[in-house]
């Protein structure tokens, strides 16, 4: 390789070199590729082809000519890139689903708005529509500037007179360096109506022009969410507007209903919209989707049809199809444009502007253009009057010339020609000698003189050179103008939830332990007394069981702690409906649970927002932290920390409070600690907390409640054989946080360990659930008060291998006693059951339990047993408080304030 002379080397810093190299690259990117002009709203390859269609005649009352023959015009003489790019270009100009008003009049496939590619340029013919001429008109009249092509042999226009405010009306998109720009298109009689109001007031503001244009008109229609988006674009240049499809839910017989959905959001490729659709719909996150079909059509146009199982509901699908698929998408608006050459962020009235004064610079070098040939004209029309008069001696002085140079010499000294009125002379024919062609050479020239004095007053009056713009404006709005296609809903529906379109009811959600999660209504399970065998709530997998359940609106929110301390959020709604018998879904298919992760608690929250709310959690191992609802009002998809824990721990349960009510804590070994929440100061939401009990050996946390110390409430004690009871809360004295609490229960074989402790005023319902799936409603009125030491009496009849594995309250006393009408149905159950059952008579102390449990129907009282236990239940009371008081002092002075520093 031969070696470059010295002289033609150049040593130069790289630094230096890379930022000069680059810049020019990033200036010719965004002047000369990338980004609009402000005046006629056009890239540089867009003007190039529409300037080629021009210069090659093909006008739309001209045959189509091949695609290809176009671009290879335009790339030879004014586009030097590839092919590619003019062609993709130019077939976007003909689709009617990109461009609101297209400038390309296409035959053949010009692709499809399902993504299709339009055929090979070979293929295609084109040439232009009507609404381009508007583009190009006057431009052979000097109205704008010409610049050589890029290798110099060609001339070609640096801007189009652009007749209509193309860079409004059609939009533009393009990545430069450093930047983009994204603009919508919008109405054409709009955006001119914009122009004339800004014409007849150079004041007016954003809001007053949004009376003319009311925001982005998409060639594809759909419906624009509310006009916040568009008022924050047109006042800055920037902003984000919501697009939906409009769908309509229609019936289809047997009770059925069906999806419709005839038109869908800017840019959005409908086949890939369906195929997200199906994808979901196979995969569960959007449930009831029964079919699925394409029927768009020539003849009908858009036409996506969405059938609905017939027990589904077809809102909330749509809903979720909003929230999940294109059929809702933004349009992001950046109007960054070049004005002056120079690429700048214009809000609507700066590009109102723009396009005005663009129009006043053509109007005005037009009817420059037009003077200059007028008074040409007349400068000739004079010379020809002259030769008139003299006819005769024009005629000698031609025949006495021997040339035509000499003969035009003659002329201008002879009769003070100038030299085009003497050629003017000499070009004209004998027949314009005759009378009549005298009067028609007269005519003209005074109507000449006519119309130079009015392009004369047009330049002289600004008034007057924009009034033929607004008139022009105008003409071109009553031809190409037409009725706005998207829709502009108002009212704030851009912030529309899936509840409004939900009726709220009543419902409950069960949760089971290998989290399967459902809900049905609160109806579903109607009340029965105390012992009896319950209704068949779910059929669970081989050692699956009902473990939480919770009862709540359609439209309350659904908090989920996990074990790990984090929470999760859900609606009530969107929690599936399913049978009684039903297992559920999955929970991670409603919300997003590593593997290891499970539901602890479940709680109903009807406003996330309140101020004057708190959760309190307990964990396994005694923590205990109180913390504000509104930390927990913005919960994402992914879930948030709700709780950090130390050594291993895992979260328990989770209680929603007040501010001003009293904490209870038990364990599994009967141990229970009373404390007010105000001795809990208000943590962050990530904080770990504090010691709430001191445990004992084996011992851990299994139940956490508030009460209100001024109410009649009674503490619920159930156990895992399904013994429960009853005792004031005023017998559970408030004591320190830290203590090893007090006895709330005896335990024995027969009762088993504590499984569940909650506050109750009597006046519900209470839902047992055991681990193979029954529950039973009871009204908690049957219940026997028992004192704090007491076992309790039976409040579910178990089978073998049966526990109970989670208990709530329902506090719906019309369900209830609806219920309780029903005496029918209960004795039904009961029967099927083969159990005979008395309700609960005299002393709250005693019980009568008659119970088929042996061959031969013998029959087995409980009543001594029991009788005797709930005596010497009364005795033991008596001596355990004592001790407990005793033990307690000694608790509070080694525990009481301990780890108060732990806080976090």
């Amino acid at each position: 390789m031969a070696e470059l002379p010295e002289s033609r080397i150049n040593e130069r810093n790289i630094t230096s070199e890379m930022r000069e190299s680059f810049l020019d690259y990033a200036m010719s990117v965004i002047v000369s590729r990338a980004l609009p002009d402000v005046r006629d709203g056009l890239k540089p390859v867009h003007r190039r082809i529409l300037y080629g269609l021009h210069e090659q005649g093909m006008t739309p009352d001209k045959s189509y000519k091949k695609s290809a023959r176009i671009v290879g015009d335009v790339m030879g003489k004014y586009h030097p890139h590839g092919d590619s790019s003019i062609y993709e270009a130019m077939v976007r100009m003909a689709q009617d689903f990109s461009y609101r008003y297209p400038l390309i009049d296409g035959q053949g496939n010009f692709g499809s708005m399902d993504g299709d590619g339009a055929a090979a340029m070979r293929y295609t013919e084109a040439r232009m529509s009507k609404i381009t001429l508007e583009m190009l008109r006057d431009i052979n009249k000097d109205t704008i500037d010409f610049i050589d092509n890029y290798d110099g042999n060609e001339r070609e226009p640096a801007v189009l007179p652009s007749r209509f405010p193309n860079l409004l009306v059609n939009g533009a998109s393009g990545i430069a360096v450093g930047m983009a720009t994204n603009i919508p298109p919008h109405n054409l009689t709009e955006v001119i109506n914009g122009v004339l109001s800004l014409s007849y007031n150079p004041d007016i503001t954003i809001a007053e022009l949004m009376e003319d244009v009311q925001g982005p008109d998409f060639p594809t229609a759909g419906i624009i969410l509310g006009k916040s988006g568009i008022r924050r674009a047109f006042e800055t240049g920037r902003g984000s507007i919501q697009m939906r499809s409009r769908a309509e839910i229609e019936e289809r017989g047997g009770g059925r209903q069906r999806i419709v959905v005839t038109e869908v959001p800017y840019q959005v490729n409908k086949a890939r919209m369906i195929e997200k659709i199906a994808e979901l719909a196979r995969d569960k996150k959007i449930e009831g989707i029964t079919d699925l079909r394409d029927e768009t059509s020539l003849r009908t146009g858009v036409r996506v049809v969405i059938d609905i199982r017939k027990d589904a509901n077809a809102s909330v699908v749509l809903n979720n199809l909003y929230k999940q698929t294109p059929l809702q998408t933004s349009f992001g608006v950046n109007m960054i444009a070049l004005v002056n050459g120079r690429p700048k962020l214009i809000s609507l009235k700066e590009a109102l502007e723009a396009y005005l004064e663009h129009q006043k610079v053509v109007v005005r070098r037009r009817t420059e253009y037009n003077l200059k040939k007028a008074l040409d004209r007349a400068h000739i029309l004079e010379g020809l009057r002259i030769a008139l008069d003299h006819i005769d001696e024009i005629i000698r002085v031609i025949r006495e010339s021997e040339t035509d140079k000499v003969a035009m010499a003659s002329l201008q000294a002879q009769f003070k020609l100038s030299e085009r009125q003497a050629q003017a002379i000499l070009d004209m024919r004998l027949r314009r000698l005759t009378g009549l062609e005298r009067d028609k050479i007269e005519s003209e020239y005074n109507e000449l003189i006519a119309y130079i004095e009015e392009l004369k007053e047009i330049l002289a009056d600004e008034e007057k050179l924009l009034q033929i713009v607004r008139n022009e404006l105008i003409d071109i709005r009553e031809r190409y103008g037409d009725e706005r296609r998207s829709e502009i809903q108002l009212g704030g529906l851009d912030d529309i939830e899936d509840e409004d379109l939900i009726p709220e009811e009543q419902i409950v959600i069960t949760l089971s332990h290998n989290n399967y999660i459902k809900r049905l209504p609160v109806s579903t399970y109607r009340a029965q007394h105390r012992g009896g065998r319950g209704v068949q709530g779910m059929n669970t997998l081989e050692e699956d069981f009902v473990s939480q359940l919770v009862t709540l609106s359609t439209h309350d929110n659904v908090l989920f702690f996990t074990n790990k301390g984090r929470v999760y959020k859900l609606k009530g709604y969107e929690v599936p409906e399913l049978s009684r018998q039903s297992k559920g879904i999955p929970v991670v298919n409603a919300i997003e649970l590593d593997n290891d992760e499970s539901i602890s608690t479940m709680i109903a929250v009807k406003d996330l927002e309140s101020e004057d709310d708190y959760l309190v959690f307990a964990t396994l191992k005694g923590r205990v932290k109180r913390s504000a609802l509104s930390n927990f009002s913005h919960i994402n998809k992914n879930g948030k920390i709700a709780i950090s824990f130390k050594n291993d721990d895992e979260l328990i349960a989770v209680r929603l409070t007040d501010g001003e009510q009293d904490i209870l804590i038990g364990t599994s070994h009967a141990s229970l600690i009373r404390f007010n929440e105000t001795t809990l100061r208000p943590l962050g939401r990530t904080a770990a907390g504090v010691k709430g009990i001191t445990l004992r050996e084996d011992d851990k946390v299994v139940g956490l409640d508030v009460t209100n110390a001024e109410s009649d409430e009674e503490i619920l004690v159930v156990t895992e054989n399904g013994y429960g009871k009853r005792t004031p809360v005023g017998d559970y004295r408030l004591s320190n946080r830290g203590g090893k609490g007090i006895k709330t229960a005896t335990i024995t074989e027969r009762n088993g360990n504590i499984v569940c402790i909650t506050s109750v005023t009597g006046e519900e319902d209470l839902m047992v659930v055991t681990n193979s799936g029954v529950i039973i409603r009871i009204d908690v009125e049957d219940i026997s008060q028992n004192g704090r030491a007491a076992q309790g009496v039976r409040l579910i009849k178990l089978g073998d291998n049966q526990i109970v594995s989670t208990v709530a309250k329902v506090n719906d006393e019309d369900e209830i006693k609806e219920a309780d009408e029903s005496t029918e149905a209960i004795a039904s159950d009961v029967d099927n059951d083969n159990v005979s059952q008395t309700d609960l008579q005299g002393s709250q102390n005693s019980e009568n339990i008659v119970e088929d449990d042996a061959p031969g129907n013998a029959i087995h009282t409980e009543v001594e047993d029991e009788e005797n236990t709930s005596n010497n239940d009364e005795r033991q009371e008596v001596r355990q408080d004592f001790m407990d008081r005793v033990n307690e002092d000694i608790d509070n002075a080694d525990h009481g304030t301990d780890e108060d520093n732990e806080e976090e």
